[in-house]
């Protein structure tokens, strides 16, 4: 028997199942049934101050949605594709609760404002934990980092040995990376703390309604000006998205470069038991699953974010049907940013740093090659002409197996005179390391600095 739609006194004829499936979003747009109720509950309660409703009406209605919110928080509460959506399926289970009265609720707004509405709830809910979360990671950054001022490691540019520098130097980078990522988050706030309640369908409503004070229920900083707007976009839910992309590219390249650090063949790092597998036939295998998993989970949340550009990219104003896709995607995200977040927290905590290794790492090398170049620049040559020099050292160095610490000082005197024994010193890993001292180099001076500086704004 065809069901009667709350929408469907212009119709004769109900939809058969696959286009009630098909149209339904209940499914995913549950996941904002606290919204929707709090929703509800600011416009109720507007409604009542500004006497658009009886106080009588209004208090009834107001006890039908907490009793609601205490159901749905304790038991949960029954939802049904025939009700199509949240806001139906809450309008639905509330006229059960408390009779007719019930359907004066939706005075003065439509399920275009609501829906923007619970989703902004949704999002503005869910910013403030994902910024913890994010100071929580780096807070493991920083105590990692403190441990390994020290640790040399050789810094790599296209995956070729480059300069010898400070792990902790390197931690501290995606500590910087991270807190971009914060503060992109925190910009998001501003879009998100906006009120699209009161717009109604898209072009307001003739009820004396008060925006300001539903926004002010429902912790908003204000109404968004333009009713059309207001029910029309989703750039706030895209701005969440394209943070939440660069954040998992973030954490991708984190685990990458765990993926080789403790492969045999770097041998830089051992990830702890807790965030490794093993292999159902080679007994032998430590697998860093849970980097390889945070890596391919990027894949997905950028593919949240291309399909809510697309869905939006030639949407005319105001509201269309093909909205109904911005949420699931969104809800995803979510989903799997903040387990993310977490774990690489767990396995940056846990980690083993193989300090010996990384250091191994540097000597036989020519990660060194710079500090030769600037040694010769401090003895007159040009610098140019230094590099060039350097150049066809390593070049020879290569071919004979010889480390530029190697190269007898008698050599060294032929390319000037003015060489001495202090060549070696300066070609020594960790004294390359503490000698770059500029602003924000891997010097252990400037890294203690970035350390404390860290903590101050952690410490905020």
């Amino acid at each position: 028997m065809p069901i009667k739609r709350m929408w469907g006194g212009r119709f004769e004829a109900a939809g058969d199942q696959l286009v009630n499936q098909f149209n339904a979003s209940i499914g995913f747009d549950q996941e904002m049934a606290h919204e929707d109720i709090e929703g509800s509950l600011a416009h109720v309660k507007m409604l009542k101050q500004t006497k658009i409703l009886s106080a009588t009406d209004a208090d009834k209605i107001i006890a039908g949605l907490k009793k609601l919110r205490d159901r749905l928080t304790n038991e949960g509460l029954p939802f049904s594709i025939e009700n199509e959506d949240i806001h139906m399926n809450i309008e639905a289970l509330l006229t059960e609760e408390i009779g007719p009265v019930a359907g004066k609720l939706h005075t003065g707004r439509s399920r275009n404002d609501q829906v923007a509405t619970d989703l902004h709830l949704y999002v503005k809910k869910r910013l403030p934990i994902i910024v913890k979360e994010l100071k929580k990671l780096q807070q493991e950054l920083v105590n990692k980092a403190e441990e390994n001022v020290e640790t040399i490691m050789p810094g790599y540019t296209h995956m070729q040995h480059a300069q010898p520098i400070s792990y902790a130097h390197y931690l501290m980078a995606y500590f910087q990376m991270f807190q971009r990522d914060i503060e992109r988050f925190e910009f998001n706030k501003l879009h998100t703390n906006l009120s699209p309640l009161g717009a109604a369908a898209l072009a307001g409503t003739t009820f004396p309604i008060d925006r300001q004070l539903s926004a002010e229920y429902l912790g908003f900083k204000l109404p968004y000006h333009n009713s059309l707007d207001a029910v029309s976009d989703r750039d706030f839910a895209l701005e969440f998205l394209s943070n939440a992309s660069i954040l998992m590219m973030h954490l991708s390249r984190l685990c990458e470069e765990l993926i080789y650090w403790c492969s045999y063949e770097f041998g830089y790092i051992e990830l702890s038991d807790s965030y490794s597998t093993g292999s159902s036939i080679m007994p032998q295998k430590k697998n860093p699953d849970m980097a390889e998993l945070i890596r391919g989970k990027t894949g997905r949340v950028y593919g949240n974010l291309i399909g809510l550009l697309t869905t939006m990219k030639g949407l005319p104003l105001a509201y269309n049907k093909d909205m109904q896709e911005d949420k699931e995607g969104l809800f995803d995200a979510v989903k799997t940013i903040l387990p993310s977040i977490k774990i690489m927290g767990g396995m940056i905590a846990t980690l083993k740093v193989k300090k010996d290794n990384m250091e191994h790492a540097t000597h036989h090398d020519f990660s060194n090659a710079t500090e030769l170049a600037d040694y010769l620049a401090t003895k007159g040559i040009p610098f140019r002409k230094a590099h060039e020099i350097v150049g066809e050292l390593v070049l020879k160095g290569i071919k004979t197996g010889t480390n530029l610490v190697d190269i007898p000082l008698e050599e060294y005197q032929q390319i000037s005179p003015e060489i001495d024994e202090d060549v070696y010193t300066c070609l020594q890993p960790k004294v390359a390391v503490q000698r770059r001292n500029s602003y924000g180099g891997t010097g252990f001076n400037q890294v203690r600095q970035q350390i404390a500086d860290a903590k101050k704004l952690l410490a905020k």
